[in-house]
């Protein structure tokens, strides 16, 4: 607070006022040392105290920031991903933003010991963008040879085209390491119901399995998937692929859309890769599927559907038994589909080759191991084709 001033009469004159004024010059220079109370030491040794104690945390606090900061005192080996955890890299992000990135999506805990470990393992600078899944369990040194060799914490799944519902449970149990197993993804897909509501071409499948109606393509898979989000991203592929048919032929020929996929399925097995020949076999199909034809009475008479029952290349036996999936024994379609058709399968269903009165055909291997078809309109012809290319 300010000094009050001190007087010595209620009206001083000149010389009071020199008189006063060279009296306070004094009194400022005067030692009163021996007159001042003594202070207590008290506050000053506490006051050391507290700062060797924060010098002390000082030193130990750039200690452990030094030591964070060394690759070779960060334990690669700690699990750092607790939980399933996303993160996008985007182009060109420098080596500081990734780990920064990575510690923002809750990837690593700490962005300076993840750049530090990735720096002593020469990594810093392989940082690749795109899209991650971390699954939980992922150790720090998983996190940063992920992110530099471009491995987004999934596997592949690569499903073939003509694969039928065992084949793609097997493989999902592979892909998988056995987290999704065989079995369980096979019971999953066995009711086809479970899944209508969401799916509205499965509308006429029923309580069938998914048999048909799980497209072949390559997906990547995480830790975390389940049967159930595998076959729901390949339902939602299938939807994908097909938005884009015309269903109105084959509900012009009485079938339904599960109709058209199990044929599909059966032209699948039956031709190559060639859209024309396929589109051809189609037409073939639905010549036979007439029950007012002369030639085959509404009979399909395919090897593929008894194979796809009996598990192996049928016996003529095995064709001509009065079994369900015998297209021989039975008119029409087999109860379900036979396998996943391709996108060219259902097209070819969809729009089969215009004005073809073939109700047969054979295919063979060439010299050079190409795949060859003759198409006949007669069983007379038929045979003679089988006589020259067959026997």
């Amino acid at each position: 607070m300010p000094r009050r001033q001190v007087t010595y009469s209620n009206h001083p004159n000149h010389r009071a006022r020199m008189v006063h004024a060279q009296g306070e010059r004094q009194f400022r220079t005067y030692d009163t040392s021996h007159i001042r109370p003594r202070k207590s030491k008290a506050p000053m040794i506490v006051g050391a105290v507290v700062a060797i104690v924060v010098v002390i945390a000082a030193i130990f606090g750039i200690s452990s920031a030094l030591k964070g900061c060394s690759g070779d005192n960060v334990d690669g080996s700690v699990v750092v991903v607790e939980s399933t955890a996303t993160a996008t890299i985007p182009s060109g992000t420098s080596a500081n933003d990734v780990a920064t990135i990575l510690q923002n999506s809750g990837v690593v805990p700490d962005s300076a010991a993840f750049l530090s470990r990735a720096k002593s393992m020469g990594l810093d600078g392989q940082f690749q963008a795109g899209s991650y899944t971390f699954p939980s369990g992922m150790t720090l040194d998983d996190v940063v040879n992920a992110v530099a060799t471009g491995d987004f914490g999934t596997v592949s799944l690569t499903i073939p085209e003509g694969y039928k519902l065992s084949d793609i449970a097997s493989a999902v149990e592979s892909a998988t390491n056995g987290n999704v197993t065989a079995a369980d993804f096979t019971a999953a897909a066995s009711d086809a119901s479970v899944y209508a509501a969401d799916y509205d071409f499965l509308a006429d499948a029923g309580t069938n399995s998914l048999e048909g109606f799980l497209f072949p393509k390559t997906y990547s898979v995480s830790a975390t998937d389940t049967a159930d989000s595998i076959i729901r991203t390949m339902l939602n592929q299938f939807r994908a692929e097909t938005t884009g048919l015309d269903w109105s032929y084959a509900q012009s020929r009485g079938l339904s859309v599960y109709d058209a996929v199990t044929l599909a399925s059966i032209v699948e097995k039956e031709s190559s890769g060639d859209e024309q020949i396929r589109a051809q076999v189609a037409a073939v199909f639905y010549n036979r599927l007439s029950p007012s034809n002369a030639e085959t009475l509404g009979y399909l008479q395919s090897d593929a559907t008894t194979a796809y029952e009996v598990g192996h290349d049928p016996t003529a036996a095995e064709v001509q038994a009065n079994t369900p999936y015998s297209t021989y024994a039975n008119p029409g379609l087999p109860p379900t589909p036979i396998c996943s058709p391709s996108i060219d399968c259902l097209q070819a269903v969809c729009a089969p080759a215009d004005d073809s009165d073939d109700y047969y055909f054979i295919f063979w291997k060439d010299d050079s191991g190409n795949m060859q078809y003759q198409f006949s309109k007669t069983y007379d012809e038929h045979q003679a084709a089988i006589a020259e290319h067959l026997q």
